[in-house]
């Protein structure tokens, strides 16, 4: 049985309300053993930390979605700074840039972002990155962020729900995070897969993003995180690796970004 990890899962969505346990049982079924699940405002935060009780190797995230900085407040920001001391809450994320919807409040969101990426810094947690139609942007952010701190090691973490260019791999890579990949890769009109090539393992972790963005042979449908392992066996076909070369080098690249225990 190979080990995967889901490192996105929206778990505490609505979508998994009538049937999380069976969600779970099978995602257990097929080789996941540990899922984190991303913020998107602090109400996620508190659900999701009811699921680490809940779930034996389930860890939560903690911030604000880009798209909620249009309407969050200082006090909501300091509720996740709170949060962040909780030992289930594993990173900062998902933070970042959202340009896609609105551009009525980019400014803000770069405020925001900003918090949160001298919050993973100062709390020595992994960055989880939200990017949509914003990666100049980001990527200029970070490293201004990044060549303020006093402490720029810390500086790490995932480009989650990675799609390319080749030049945001490479930035990333240059910045110390690694790539998320996932349902994205099996869509036959991405491109990515012929991205990913060239890409090596150890910058890749495995997501869901659940219950958004099933991957092929689920396209379309309500995604779950046992449709990881699709994920990894087209990673592994895209590469020309085994499976299990897949599992192994990406899960201990999850364990080592999260600090995760081993098992």
């Amino acid at each position: 049985m190979v080990a995967l990890i889901d490192t996105h899962v929206h778990l505490y969505l609505e979508a998994f309300d009538e049937d999380r346990d069976e969600v779970v049982a099978s995602a257990r079924e097929a080789g996941v053993v540990a899922m984190v699940l991303p913020a998107i405002d602090v109400p996620s935060v508190h659900r999701a930390l009811a699921l680490c009780d809940r779930y034996p190797g389930v860890y939560a995230m903690a911030a604000l979605h880009p798209s909620e900085t249009r309407t969050a407040t200082e006090a909501d920001f300091e509720e996740i700074v709170r949060l962040c001391d909780d030992p289930r809450v594993v990173a900062v994320g998902e933070s970042g840039l959202d340009y896609y919807w609105d551009r009525s409040f980019d400014e803000r969101q770069q405020f925001f972002f900003r918090k949160h990426i001298r919050l993973a810094i100062e709390k020595d947690l992994p960055l989880i990155l939200h990017n949509r139609e914003a990666s100049e942007d980001l990527v200029r952010i970070l490293r201004e962020e990044r060549a303020a701190s006093a402490h720029p090691e810390r500086l790490r973490g995932i480009f989650h729900c990675f799609t390319g260019p080749a030049w945001v791999a490479e930035a990333a890579a240059e910045l110390g995070f690694l790539l998320g990949i996932g349902g994205i890769l099996t869509f036959k009109k991405s491109g990515l897969a012929e991205l990913v090539r060239t890409l090596p393992l150890e910058q890749l972790v495995l997501e869901t993003d659940a219950p958004f963005l099933a991957p092929v042979p689920h396209r379309g449908r309500r995604n779950e995180p046992a449709y990881v392992r699709h994920v990894a066996e087209k990673l592994a076909e895209v590469k020309g690796v085994p499976l299990e070369e897949v599992a192994r080098v990406t899960t201990e690249n999850a364990r080592r970004l999260f600090r995760l225990p081993a098992g």
